[in-house]
């Protein structure tokens, strides 16, 4: 006789859910750093990630497995990578060039194209050749609405010249045709900077995209952090800088075990409220004290709120490198950074941490399975990275340990529940994670109200598979689902099940062996 699903609800009980990330190594030595990562928003199991110097890794089934490769081009592979994906599902890959070998000089931005979801690349076409001038730090942004694809950067004159004739600068360029070609750069900052690499040298731009296509970036220079902004597609920006916030101790300063770090920002923006966000690191609680910080603007990018701490722990520890994503769809924010709350030397751990209430409170999970020791002999890189879409979110990070280097993403084994307040953390009996079954497994899910919500379970390419029940009722609290595959009758596979209430839907991945 088949069993029924028996449905068990705990209405009243307190459920505080820490969400919980399954550490995936992606790629272990040589050196690999800086990495960075991208989800196509069609299709959130289409992951691509880039390191240091020339790697890329792609994974089509959610971050869970990865295949990697060497990325080339014509123009050279320097590293400084970033990832972003057009509404097509189409990737773009920028890194620095170097056509000159150990004898050459970084003197191009290159941006390469992948249409098979980062399994191979396009050559590639480049940006910002000026005759030897060096080119530093991309990053990039996709404007949704118009196509355009832009990317800003760092110029020097002769990097790491300490003669006052050399100046750095912030540069962007635009692409309106899927980066075939590219605009010819325009400068972006008011004022310049040395080219020594260091508290007054211009660097750090990140752009982002407004709700009416404006173009967002800010920077540091001099302890200050700088924004500016374009409203006709990135060829105009303010004759005048506006500064967001003083950046005590500069943007270069000293953590234990570190061959270097920084604090540069991170700009993001809410293109459905228009809110713009910076996020960056610093030491204006001290020298011991490294915290991560958040400002935003809400008109445009004229004013800026006061700095808000975003690492919750004590007084007195490091918190560094850190990274920012708005979800689109759910208006969230998340981060990720290294974070010592945890110890008393140089071990460092990773935390995400993550605002419902645009970026007034925030809630700190920490991710990492285990710490590790920095190699203070071993450059560490500049930068960590994190992708969110839809409540589904991918940070990634380095680590250094025994003396190999690694990059490591966190997958949740659970969504983060961060729809839109209906119902949270949907989540399958961790306690033989990740969850294979044959016969047997609960599903927990916790409601803030009562609703009416269906539960479907579907395969990797999103087709339902099974419907375990639609249009239900239940009343708020904790609910806990027994599903029997007596009932369901999956083939062995990977799964993902999916609660919706209509409105929202929350998912997590399930194993059937």
């Amino acid at each position: 006789m088949k069993k029924k699903l028996l449905f068990i609800c705990l209405n009243g009980l307190v459920y505080l859910a820490q969400a919980q990330f399954q550490n995936i190594l992606i790629h272990e030595g040589p050196n690999p750093k800086e990495p960075a990562i991208c989800m196509n928003t069609k299709n959130v199991n289409e992951l691509v990630a880039g390191a240091n110097g020339d790697n890329f890794y792609y994974s089509h089934d959610g971050g869970w497995t990865w295949s990697k490769g060497k990325l080339t081009s014509s123009w050279g592979v320097w590293g400084d990578p970033c990832i972003v994906a057009d509404t097509s599902g189409n990737f773009y890959y920028s890194h620095l060039s170097n056509t000159g070998g150990e004898t050459g000089w970084l003197d191009r931005i290159v941006i390469q194209k992948s249409t098979d979801g980062g399994a191979s690349w396009s050559d590639g076409s480049f940006t910002g050749l000026n005759e030897d001038k060096d080119q530093d730090k991309p990053w990039m942004a996709f404007d949704a609405a118009s196509g355009s694809l832009y990317v800003a950067w760092t110029e020097f004159d002769k990097y790491g010249s300490d003669l006052t004739e050399n100046r750095s600068r912030i540069l962007c360029s635009v692409s309106t045709d899927g980066a075939e070609t590219w605009s010819e750069p325009v400068v972006v900052s008011q004022y310049s900077g040395d080219c020594i690499d260091d508290d007054h040298t211009v660097e750090g731009a990140v752009p982002a995209i407004g709700p009416n296509g404006e173009v967002y970036t800010a920077w540091s220079l001099n302890d200050t952090i700088w924004f500016d902004r374009s409203l006709d597609g990135g060829q105009i920006w303010l004759a005048q800088d506006i500064p967001i916030s003083r950046q005590e101790g500069g943007w270069k300063f000293n953590v234990p075990g570190l061959n270097r770090c920084n604090g540069f920002p991170v700009t993001a923006c809410d293109r459905n409220t228009g809110t713009i966000y910076v996020n960056w690191s610093d030491k204006r609680n001290g020298f011991d004290d490294t915290d991560v910080w958040l400002s935003k603007s809400t008109d445009g990018g004229n004013t800026w709120s006061a700095p808000v701490r975003v690492n919750n722990d004590p007084p007195g520890k490091h918190n560094f490198l850190t990274w920012m994503a708005v979800d689109q769809v759910t208006g969230h924010l998340f981060f990720v950074f290294y974070d010592r709350r945890d110890y008393d030397d140089w071990q460092t751990g990773v935390y995400l941490a993550y605002s419902t209430d645009g970026g007034e409170t925030f809630a700190n999970l920490r991710i990492h399975t285990e710490p590790f020791t920095p190699q203070p002999d071993k450059n560490f890189g500049d930068y960590t990275n994190i992708v969110a879409h839809n409540g589904q979110v991918h940070p990634i990070w380095e680590r250094q340990m025994n003396g190999a280097t690694s990059i490591w993403t966190g997958v949740p084994t659970f969504s983060l529940g961060l729809g839109d307040g209906d119902f949270f953390a949907l989540q399958t009996d961790l306690a033989s994670y990740p969850n294979p079954f044959s016969n047997t497994t609960k599903v927990r899910f916790n409601l803030a109200k009562p609703q009416v919500l269906s539960l479907t379970v579907h395969d990797m390419v999103g087709r339902v598979s099974a419907t375990v029940f639609s249009k239900k009722q239940f009343q708020n609290g904790l609910q806990e689902v027994v599903l029997e595959n007596s009932e369901l009758r999956l083939p062995p596979g990977i799964y993902f099940l999916r609660l919706s209430n209509g409105r929202a839907a929350e998912t997590c991945k399930l194993v059937v062996h």
